[in-house]
């Protein structure tokens, strides 16, 4: 019995004494005392990272241009209408990626948390992402026929553009105002042109129930105004990182507020409205503007109160999601109501998904 005492005494002397005991043998490689090799990151830490530097939540913004585009071409949604959709979002997750690889070592000042300079994201795999994905949209835009393809390439190349070169030139806010721009028109070509197919090869509609009437250029005007909104809120985003700011902020209200009251001044689109009854349109038209009005105008508000980096930042988050009313009236504004009460529905996807990833 003493001599079992000894030999435990023994055994536990060098834990006593502070000294670490001997690591077990490695149950890959049988041997003792190596350290495992780093673990890759969980799917989920990459799948969250991928999300941030997509800004994933900004992405209910991009379907409604497609659906106010149709809208004020005097169309109904159609196969091209989603065509232009799925090619949207593919440029705007593009041009997401792109931004991030062009301002990497920006961000390693200013925003060290973002994916790249935190080293979630490697700068190879942004650049390649955003190469995949313009091409992508490519794709998508020449199935909806060769006039989409031609505004996809022109949309395309302004978010390339913006990205590589004009974002901190007094062209960006003008660049990005053009890119959002041509994102409607996009949706207002490819949905005219595959119709406009459909009619040529003889159809499958009755023949009691002519093709409405309307051309990508009456799409125009709407473009314009989702173009002039962009450009407000892209000239606030360039002061988000420092602040200072009251004039962009300023600006920015007089701007949107100018908006409100144009979207409200009546229907553009050509011939007979695709929608319900008129009187749909008298209900859901102020709300849809007061919406866009309510979502961009009070964080602009704050912002030129208080020109801080915070207040900033959320004045440029609402001025994104105010793209959603936008839409929404401009489509109650050409005559198609329902689809922008389908488009706002996507206010509350948003701004959940805003709460998890930032869209600024």
């Amino acid at each position: 019995m003493k001599a079992l005492r000894l030999l435990a005494a023994v055994a536990g002397a060098p834990r006593l004494l502070g000294a670490r005991p001997a690591a077990p043998p490695d149950s890959l490689s049988g041997a003792s005392g190596t350290a495992p090799a780093p673990d890759r990151p969980p799917a989920r830490a990459r799948l969250r990272a991928w999300a941030e530097l997509l800004r994933v939540s900004a992405l209910f913004t991009v379907p409604g241009d497609a659906l106010a585009g149709a809208a004020a071409a005097g169309r109904r949604p159609g196969r091209g209408t989603a065509l232009a959709v799925g090619a949207s979002l593919c440029l705007y997750e593009a041009g997401m990626a792109l931004n991030d690889w062009a301002d990497r070592e920006e961000d390693a000042v200013d925003r060290p948390h973002r994916p790249i300079p935190s080293g979630r994201v490697t700068p190879g795999a942004a650049l390649a992402a955003a190469g995949a994905l313009t091409a992508a949209g490519l794709a998508l835009a020449a199935r909806a026929g060769r006039p989409a393809l031609v505004v996809a390439s022109g949309l395309a190349a302004t978010v390339w553009a913006y990205d590589l070169r004009l974002k901190h030139t007094k062209l960006g806010p003008a660049a990005m105002a053009s890119a959002r721009t041509l994102d409607l028109l996009l949706g207002a070509t490819a949905t005219v042109a595959t119709m406009s197919k459909v009619t040529a090869g003889g159809g499958t509609a009755p023949a009691t129930r002519p093709a409405p009437v309307g051309t990508p250029a009456a799409a125009l005007p709407a473009a314009l105004l989702l173009g002039a909104h962009t450009y407000a809120v892209t000239a606030v985003s360039r002061h988000e990182a420092q602040g200072g700011s009251t004039v962009a902020p300023l600006a920015a209200l007089a701007g949107v507020a100018g908006l409100g009251a144009a979207v409200l001044r009546g229907r553009t689109a050509p011939g007979e409205p695709p929608g319900p009854p008129a009187d749909a349109v008298r209900l859901l038209l102020p709300a849809f503007a007061g919406a866009y009005l309510r979502t961009s105008a009070v964080p602009l508000l704050h912002a030129a109160l208080n020109p801080s980096p915070p207040l900033t930042q959320r004045a440029v988050g609402g001025g994104i999601r105010a793209m959603i009313p936008l839409q929404a009236a401009l489509a109650a504004r050409a005559g198609a109501p329902f689809d922008g009460l389908a488009v706002m529905g996507l206010v509350p996807l948003a701004r959940a998904l805003a709460r998890k990833v930032s869209p600024t």
